[in-house]
């Protein structure tokens, strides 16, 4: 394997060195083009001798696994991400829905309420026109009874004048005897 090696290090500076034998200066130490030239070679031989190509290949292949597991936790993370995103949103969904029942709830809550205090306001106006109507009816028999006593009052004070106008004494004792002989008979 060395020889092979050997043999394509010579072979590759005879063709590098083609353009050195243009310049007619062939060969030769002085030729500051073939120099380079033997100095990359050896640089390269030196990096294969030790094998830093399989080094750089071992490290890009690690660089690559460790992107790939990079690239492959990132993808994990993107779904648990959709996950946790889309247990939100129907949480979201159902306390949004729960909101809706309990304004819709409340909103019946607060019309029952509102007719069962017209319903009490009713009840109350109704007995209270009631209340009302039984005072003016007790006011009104009043009143008619008032008028019934003064009218009587009146009534027996005029008799009383017309019949003092009209009768003689002799008549009004005789009224009187006969009145206490009724009374008497009456109690006894």
């Amino acid at each position: 394997m060395r020889t092979y090696t050997s043999l394509s290090i010579f072979a590759a500076s005879l063709v590098a060195a083609s353009p050195a034998w243009a310049a007619g200066k062939g060969i030769s130490l002085a030729n500051t083009d073939f120099v380079v030239f033997l100095g990359l070679v050896v640089f390269i031989g030196i990096l294969i001798y030790f094998k830093v190509p399989g080094m750089i290949g071992k490290m890009l292949d690690g660089r690559a696994e460790g992107i790939e597991s990079e690239l492959n936790e990132a993808r994990a993370l993107r779904e648990e991400a959709q996950t946790l995103l889309a247990s939100y949103e129907r949480k979201q969904r159902e306390v949004k829905d729960q909101a809706d029942r309990i304004v819709t709830a409340a909103k019946e809550e607060a019309t029952i309420a509102a007719e069962q205090a017209r319903a009490d306001l009713e009840v109350s106006l109704a007995r209270r026109i009631a209340a009302a109507e039984d005072q003016i009816a007790n006011a009104q028999a009043a009143a008619i009874k008032e008028v019934r006593d003064q009218s009587v009052t009146v009534a027996i004070a005029a008799a009383r004048d017309v019949i003092a106008k009209q009768m003689t004494a002799a008549q009004g004792n005789s009224l009187i005897d006969s009145a206490i002989a009724e009374v008497d008979a009456k109690l006894h």
